[in-house]
């Protein structure tokens, strides 16, 4: 069957480049399942953010992710029920609520810049090795090997070699 977003080009590119993203997060997900980690794959950011900038407000937090504030506010309220986060009040805005790793949060970062992010960082770089030419032809590749191989099977084939 046709791929209608792959075929009107230029016109789709935003779909396309959502499709691959979510392509990309699900096959993250599913390799972190099985390494029964507690967190969503798109939640890692997050923790990424304040592992590398410190506490932030939720508004600076949103702004150095680039996402929607209220995105923000429901993946702290989800890692704060984790016991990963910890959100509280701005001692001169009480408006403002400052989000920071608590202990265990800090703990699952160390961890995942250990024995997780460079697994997922290799196996998308194998998948985008010897990219070259239009833009349109490099997402085509991308998806054909996702398609050919997901990044889970990709990090296993790493863990392997």
């Amino acid at each position: 069957m046709e791929d209608i977003i792959r075929s009107l080009g230029y016109l789709t590119l935003g779909s396309r480049l959502k499709r691959i993203g979510e392509q990309l997060q699900a096959d993250t997900q599913r390799m972190l399942d099985g390494l029964e980690v507690p967190v969503q794959s798109s939640q890692y950011p997050l923790l990424a953010a304040l592992d590398r900038l410190g506490p932030l407000p939720v508004g600076e937090l949103a702004q150095s992710l680039g996402i929607t504030q209220p995105g923000v506010t429901r993946s702290v309220a989800l890692l704060a029920e984790l016991g990963l986060v910890e959100v509280i009040q701005s001692d001169g805005d009480q408006r403002r609520r400052m989000v920071s790793l608590t202990g265990n949060g800090q703990r699952l970062v160390d961890k995942a810049k250990r024995d997780v992010w460079p697994r997922i960082e290799n196996a998308v770089a194998d998948l985008c090795k010897g990219l070259t030419g239009p833009l349109l032809e490099q997402l085509s590749a991308i998806e054909d090997g996702l398609e050919a191989a997901p990044l889970d099977r990709r990090v296993k084939q790493d863990a392997v070699r």
